[in-house]
């Protein structure tokens, strides 16, 4: 739950596996909205950029960093928090309002996307935007780097979970399984994997390009405990990332894979693959803006 920005207290709701409360449940869909106007808000400021790809994960970035994920606001270095790494890296301009939410850095900086100087970019720097924990842009690193630090923290005797969100494109990276084989190898209990199953990419859909399926299969038989859940409904997602989390018997990494709806929230991009990148005219970010705030996902 969000601080004012420097303030010690730890971020972090979920101490169990208990069904969300009706007003925890209102909040996440709200940091869901939040995340969606944002997004269309920065995106303006860039004049192009990955709505969809960010439609269809907002409910992903809601739950992990407003209800699962132990957080210190405004302390975005702290050495306990949970890891976040995003293999689909150009949803990046979906995951800078929340960072900045917590405090991680001024929020006008926002205000300044992709602009000459700004540290936002399109993808994540982590050396640049604080509250990022690995910088991605080539599509396939995020798993193994999620790995190295799982063991990492074992290693080291930390306690914190490390939460790694692939495209499903990005299933098509060999480097992805590699990683796969070597979590389950060393038993790394405290990574979690999340898939964005909203079955496109850039060329097109997913299992057009080269099919993925059935990931299910493919993750169990790489030794990982699979689940599967709606990526939109937050009654079911959050409880899930809660119950995993809280999980400390777990040898094996967890594999959620989350059936999502690229453009999620607004009814042209759902229909359109093509809105993988690309800009509003003013009409069209109107009734964006009007669709995100009237419909509850």
């Amino acid at each position: 739950m969000a601080q004012a920005p420097g303030a010690p207290v730890e971020a972090h709701p979920a101490s169990g596996a208990a069904a969300l409360a009706p007003e925890q449940l209102a909040r996440l869909r709200e940091k869901a909205r939040f995340i969606r106007l944002e997004t269309l808000r920065l995106i303006e400021i860039a004049k192009v950029g990955h709505y969809s790809s960010v439609f269809s994960c907002a409910e992903i970035f809601a739950a992990l960093y407003y209800d699962v994920m132990r957080l210190r606001d405004g302390d975005p270095g702290w050495a306990g928090r949970d890891r976040f790494l995003m293999g689909k890296g150009h949803a990046a301009v979906g995951l800078f309002p929340v960072l900045a939410d917590h405090g991680f850095f001024d929020k006008s900086l926002l205000d300044g996307y992709t602009r000459l100087g700004s540290p936002l970019g399109d993808h994540p720097d982590m050396t640049k935007v604080p509250g990022v924990d690995f910088s991605s842009g080539s599509i396939g690193h995020a798993l193994s780097n999620g790995a190295g630090m799982a063991l990492g923290g074992r290693l080291a005797g930390g306690d914190f979970d490390v939460f790694v969100m692939l495209g499903d494109g990005e299933m098509q990276e060999g480097q992805v399984w590699e990683a796969a084989l070597f979590a389950a190898h060393h038993r790394l209990g405290r990574l979690v994997a999340i898939v964005d199953r909203n079955g496109y990419q850039l060329d097109g859909k997913v299992d057009d390009v080269m099919g993925v399926e059935s990931l299910k299969d493919k993750w169990s038989s790489f030794g990982w405990q699979v689940h599967e859940v709606d990526g939109h409904d937050l009654a079911a997602l959050a409880p899930l990332l809660r119950r995993l989390k809280a999980d400390r018997t777990r040898a094996q990494p967890a594999c959620v894979i989350a059936r999502t709806v690229k453009g999620k929230g607004v009814s042209y991009m759902e229909k359109e693959p093509g809105w993988h990148l690309g800009y509003l005219a003013p009409e069209d970010a109107r009734r964006a803006r009007e669709e995100i705030m009237a419909r509850e996902i």
